[in-house]
């Protein structure tokens, strides 16, 4: 991995016409947010679920590419007709389309040469100058090009890949978070979480969200923060406000 920075932000491009259809349901998101915040202290600041059309992907992947550090792409690098993933982030970036070198060998040495079919030869083609991202669960390469990161859609395969990203990425400072339950509703402490937030809105974000547990309503109030000396600031301030409002915390 790469010196590490202060800030760093990515996006989630999800890829594929399962997906909005409801046929399948996304387990990448949380996966490859909780990995880059947790391992790379890299932030997601946007997921966009695109389908299977050229034009949609490459307009997304040029937009995406200038306005955050990483694009992680999910789906459309396999075999058969619709993985269009590849060639629509060449267009994207102008860049040749072929076949890559070693990612063509890994294939052919994974399948044999009589089984190494048109198919699964397109898994070796990418975008010209493409870095490989290695693949331990089914040979078939991801790729880098730019700043986007390209991961098959099947979540039991993306996992296994993802460590093998960190080569590839900038550092940044992990962002550390902490959760207060209160039995209230969001109106009654919702001037005053304002209040607090207005005082470290430089360093911490707050966000509050309903729940109904144990048969009453109550909030979750999360802090999250590069800082735990901030976190833990605001926690004493979360406190304090519940004191005075006579809340009961629950402890979980």
């Amino acid at each position: 991995m790469k010196k590490k920075n202060k800030k760093v932000n990515a996006a989630i491009l999800i890829i594929g016409n399962e997906i909005l259809s409801g046929r399948t349901q996304d387990k990448n998101i949380a996966f490859i947010s909780n990995w880059l915040n947790s391992n790379c202290g890299i932030t997601v600041r946007e997921v966009r679920i695109i389908p299977d059309v050229e034009k949609t992907i490459i307009e997304n992947i040029r937009v995406l590419s200038k306005k955050f550090n990483y694009v992680f792409t999910t789906g459309g690098i396999g075999p058969t007709h619709d993985d269009i993933t590849s060639q629509s982030i060449a267009k994207a970036f102008k860049l040749n389309y072929g076949f890559h070198k070693e990612a063509f060998r890994i294939l052919e040495s994974y399948y044999g040469k009589k089984k190494f079919n048109d198919g699964r030869r397109k898994m070796a083609k990418m975008p010209s100058g493409a870095k490989l991202i290695y693949n331990p669960s089914s040979a078939a390469p991801g790729f880098m090009t730019k700043n986007i990161l390209s991961l098959p859609g099947v979540p039991s395969i993306l996992n296994s890949m993802i460590d093998n990203c960190k080569r590839y990425l900038v550092k940044g400072l992990k962002v550390h978070s902490k959760t207060l339950n209160l039995f209230t509703v969001e109106s009654n402490i919702s001037k005053k979480l304002e209040i607090i937030q207005k005082k470290y809105i430089k360093s911490v974000d707050i966000g509050s969200y309903p729940f109904f547990r144990l048969g009453k309503i109550g909030v979750s109030i999360v802090s999250r923060s590069t800082s735990k000396i901030k976190i833990n600031q605001v926690h004493k301030e979360l406190l304090i406000l519940a004191k005075s409002k006579k809340i009961k915390i629950l402890k979980i």
